[in-house]
């Protein structure tokens, strides 16, 4: 299954960002709007991904997101991989912020 991808500097401001990382990941740096559910929890937790919209996945540099993204698209969602993950966006400058009070960047 080909999984479409966009680049980090192409994701609509107003876009439902699902970052799939680890919770320290998460943590030292993410995207402000972002919605964090660990691939680990997908599963579990696929009822909080809305369904009535594109879901554009990240992860630290795509593998993951990659992964989580083609499964989405498996149960009928719409998602899109953000190529590169969390190191391109961090590359193209878009805004980040982290959970520990320093300044944030990708685990």
């Amino acid at each position: 299954m080909t999984v479409p991808e966009i680049e980090a500097t192409a994701v609509p401001s107003d876009a439902y960002l699902l970052d799939v990382r680890e919770q320290d990941e998460w943590l030292a740096g993410h995207a402000p709007e972002a919605v964090h559910i660990p691939m680990t929890q997908i599963q579990g937790r696929v009822e909080e991904v809305p369904a009535d919209r594109t879901v554009y996945v990240v992860c630290r540099v795509g593998g993951r997101s990659m992964n989580v993204a083609a499964w989405l698209n498996q149960l009928g969602r719409d998602a899109v991989n953000v190529g590169g993950g969390m190191q391109a966006w961090e590359s193209a400058r878009k805004p980040m912020v982290s959970e520990t009070g320093q300044p944030p960047y990708v685990a």
